[in-house]
């Protein structure tokens, strides 16, 4: 812990009170790992669902962790902001991780992580027919994370958070850049590849939750970039969604808008719930504007030649003016 902080003594109490408890002080340790339901710490921790509820309804009211909802499943992870996380912070810098109580927990939760990627990789194959379908109709994969990497460099950012993530590719493409990541999808399976994919890459620092990309459960100015990538021609009001999308960036902050430009894939609409067929540059541009933002690039990605595509990528960068009326410190952190 920072020792310039300093923590009121009923912050400090109830917090030192929550973690210690054997049982707790092992949750505590595992969602250090990961993000993890009751039903997974049960597993886990080999004690009753009432028994280990009561103990994370204890640390959630101290502070220690956070609880959130995903459909019926509730998720649980140590909290980010608060004297209580940085408590929990403290106490677990110091837990010498060679334990064995917390060695043997941590190898129960590879085992939990094991199930969660069978049945990750069991939906993705499910799927894959659909989504080659659709990946060979427009410019390579490839192609495209290259264009994103190249809107956003030259100028480093700590926090971003995806909307619409998917599969969690644009947190991994930039996880190991940031110190802060975020994702947001409404699909429960969607989520279930997404972690499984932040698992694998290690990126403890980045996570996924379910959410209305219309009214996003997040205070505003938070995210030094947000990106929506293939996500608006899937949307009823894609103006309603970038402006909430402006409503968290922090001043300075980016937005990159990636999907497809104007096309004729009519079965898109019909068979994969495409309810726009692509957009034109000064459409995206106009909302951005509506919302607060400048657009400062637009740049669109033809497919190559001699391929099957028919569709091409476009991209939309816009920021937020506010940069303007920060001072040069608060300019190059953002």
């Amino acid at each position: 812990m920072n020792t310039s902080t300093r923590l009121g003594f009923d912050t400090l109490n109830a917090a030192l009170k929550a973690a210690g408890e054997e049982t707790r002080l092992r949750v505590l340790a595992l969602l250090a790992e990961a993000e993890l339901t009751v039903s997974d710490l049960t597993d886990i921790l080999r004690q009753s669902q009432p028994r280990i509820s009561r103990h994370l309804k204890l640390l959630a009211e101290a502070g220690l962790i956070e609880r959130f909802r995903e459909g019926t499943w509730a998720f649980f992870r140590l909290a980010e902001h608060g004297g209580g996380a940085e408590v929990a912070r403290a106490l677990l810098d110091r837990l010498d991780p060679a334990d064995p109580t917390i060695a043997r927990d941590r190898a129960r939760l590879a085992s939990v992580r094991s199930t969660r990627a069978a049945a990750a990789q069991a939906y993705f194959r499910a799927h894959a027919v659909e989504w080659d379908r659709i990946r060979k109709l427009h410019v390579a994969d490839a192609a495209v994370e290259e264009a994103i990497r190249s809107a956003l460099a030259g100028k480093p950012f700590r926090s971003l958070l995806d909307l619409g993530t998917g599969t969690g590719r644009m947190l991994e493409l930039f996880g190991n850049e940031i110190e802060r990541g975020l994702g947001l999808d409404l699909s429960l399976d969607m989520l279930l590849l997404a972690r499984d994919r932040l698992e694998r890459a290690g990126l403890k620092h980045c996570s996924v939750r379910q959410g209305d990309i219309y009214d996003l459960p997040l205070a505003n100015d938070s995210f030094d970039v947000v990106i929506l990538h293939q996500v608006l021609h899937f949307l009823d009001d894609g103006a309603r969604a970038i402006k909430e999308a402006a409503r968290v960036l922090r001043p300075g902050g980016r937005l990159l808008v990636v999907d497809f430009a104007p096309h004729e894939q009519e079965f898109l609409r019909e068979q994969f719930a495409h309810r726009r067929l692509g957009f034109a540059p000064e459409a995206v541009t106009q909302w951005m504007t509506a919302s607060g933002l400048e657009p400062v690039m637009h740049k669109s990605l033809s497919p190559e030649p001699g391929s099957d595509g028919k569709i091409a990528v476009s991209l939309w960068l816009a920021r937020d003016a506010r940069a303007l009326m920060a001072s040069p410190a608060q300019r190059e952190v953002a």
